[in-house]
């Protein structure tokens, strides 16, 4: 075997373990796919269910408990702006601890532009202890490699930090989950910031699924990933390669070579962001795990 070939090969073991470690996003409204998740991906994978403007905290208790039903592990999105009190959130947590094994829940600000309730920001609620004392045990943190688009680097630093120091306050795990980009080496070069800053803490990198183009594009400018759809402009041919997207595989090349360059690292998994998608994402994530495992 060549060394091309050998190091091919331990890349494409590092992608599988690195998706099979991870993680996948469904639709609050589509409880349907948790059995065909359960059928795809390996038992107790984590599967987050969103928390979009449209919906309320109880209407995703739907799709948490199909998850837990399927095998799989719920995690809900927390949007703090969107919560409209303190007796919605502890009604809602015990509900999905009791009736859907929910342990972690994934705390975003959300970006609504004025909160619905007590909470401005994932701060405030996270200081306010109603996640510890309704049985949450651990708390998904959200990471941005190409920063946010109305909050200034450092304030998300200082930000994260005081989220890192309330968790560990109240005696709560938690996890880092990044924004996806289509900019390797700022991934990479932020998931080594995260390293230094909070060596501790696992960090799951967030990847765009396989999805169409104009769907790709739509999600990106409304998560505030423009940064690196600039920087495929500028590249010329990058933009081709974008709206030709029918995998992330440039992505977890590139992690994986990160992961496999360090012999502590603190990547631990890949997010998959399925834009809707969920049973297409899952379908592409059980390939990549087998086809690694064939390696």
């Amino acid at each position: 075997m060549s060394t091309v070939t050998a190091t091919a090969d331990i890349v494409a073991v590092c992608i599988a373990e690195l998706v099979s470690c991870g993680s996948i996003e469904m639709t609050a409204h589509r409880a349907e796919d948790a059995r065909a998740l359960g059928n795809m991906l390996p038992s107790g994978t984590k599967v987050y269910v969103n928390h979009l403007p449209r919906h309320t905290l109880a209407e995703t208790l739907t799709a948490l408990e199909a998850v837990h039903a399927a095998g799989l592990e719920p995690v809900p999105h927390l949007a703090a702006r969107r919560v409209t009190s303190r007796d919605e959130l502890r009604h809602f947590l015990r509900r999905a601890v009791r009736d859907a094994g929910v342990q972690k829940v994934l705390l975003i600000g959300g970006d609504d532009p004025q909160p619905r309730g007590p909470w401005a920001d994932s701060v405030a609620l996270l200081a306010d202890g109603t996640l510890a004392e309704c049985g949450v045990r651990e708390v998904g943190l959200a990471g941005y490699p190409e920063g946010h688009a109305r909050i200034p680097r450092a304030a998300l630093e200082r930000a994260m930090s005081e989220k890192l120091a309330l968790t560990a306050a109240q005696g709560l795990g938690s996890y880092i989950v990044t924004q996806f980009s289509f900019a390797p080496a700022r991934v990479v070069e932020y998931c080594a910031e995260l390293a230094a800053r909070a060596p501790g803490v696992p960090v799951y990198v967030g990847v765009a699924g396989p999805t169409e183009a104009a769907t790709l594009l739509r999600f990106a400018q409304r998560c505030g990933v423009s940064a690196s759809l600039r920087a495929l402009r500028d590249q010329g041919m990058g933009i081709v390669r974008l709206v030709t997207h029918t995998e992330p595989r440039e992505q977890l090349v590139a992690l994986a070579r990160y992961c496999l360059a360090r012999a502590s690292c603190n990547v631990v998994g890949a997010h998959l962001f399925s834009f809707g998608g969920a049973a297409h994402t899952a379908e592409w994530m059980n390939r990549v795990i087998a086809a690694g495992g064939a390696a």
